[in-house]
């Protein structure tokens, strides 16, 4: 997380430096600074920032002319740090994307928390998109891409409704597992079954019918009776 490069906006020098050597002294060493609106816009065109402190009074545009230009070009984490604090000003922020609102005077060691609480979800959220977009389930007779959404039986690429992939995703993230029908119901679907398990039966049939050799004799999805399905990959490997 220190190595996350921070843009402080600010045409009060002061405060840019003050938030500078606070960073600094909690480890963060990538510090960028500007103290107008298009010198802070330059810097993220040319930089990976990871997260914004924006003043909303700067000389030519404010704060709130410029975030949306910003937003197009990043995702990141973008702070309003102002001594505006009306509530029109506040939601007015937040309708525009901001992700936190800070009203000078503030305490130094809070707005480290708030960064640090920011740069954790986004880091965490970001390493979870990497690892699905290069996770790939790999069977003897298909294979499964999440992130791409893609199935593949015998090297073809098979049309499927997003509802057998979140199933078929489900089974792969537990395999050799006995789940029941209410169980796999309420995760799939994503609410209480109350007992309809018509509705996980005619999937599982279709799904059957994608991957299975002879769906009639499923290899891959068995039912065990009175409990539920086991999903049994033959061979299987998950590529990182």
């Amino acid at each position: 997380m220190e190595t996350a490069k921070i843009l402080i906006a600010d045409d009060e020098e002061a405060i840019v430096k003050m938030v500078e050597r606070v960073l600094k002294k909690e480890g963060f060493q990538h510090i960028y600074k500007a103290y107008h609106a298009d010198e802070a816009l330059d810097i993220v065109k040319n930089e990976d920032i990871h997260l914004l402190l924006l003043d909303v009074m700067m000389p030519g545009k404010s704060g709130f002319d410029v975030l949306p230009e910003i937003r197009k070009m990043t995702k990141a984490p973008i702070f309003y740090l102002t001594a505006r604090t009306s509530d029109v000003d506040k939601l007015t922020g937040f309708a525009q994307g901001a992700d936190d609102y800070i009203t000078k005077p503030f305490n130094p060691l809070e707005l480290v928390a708030r960064i640090k609480a920011h740069l954790n979800r986004t880091y965490i959220s970001l390493q979870e998109e990497q690892e699905e977009a290069h996770s790939q389930y790999e069977y003897a007779h298909f294979s499964y891409h999440p992130h791409a959404a893609e199935l593949k039986v015998r090297g073809k690429v098979t049309a499927c409704s997003a509802q057998l992939l979140s199933l078929l995703k489900y089974f792969c993230d537990h395999p050799n597992v006995v789940l029941s029908k209410d169980q796999i119901y309420e995760k799939v679907w994503g609410v209480p079954s109350y007992g309809d398990n018509n509705t996980v039966m005619v999937h599982i049939r279709k799904l059957r019918e994608k991957i299975e050799l002879d769906p009639s004799q499923p290899e891959y999805i068995v039912t065990i009776r009175g409990m539920g399905y086991k999903f049994i990959p033959q061979p299987v490997k998950v590529l990182q």
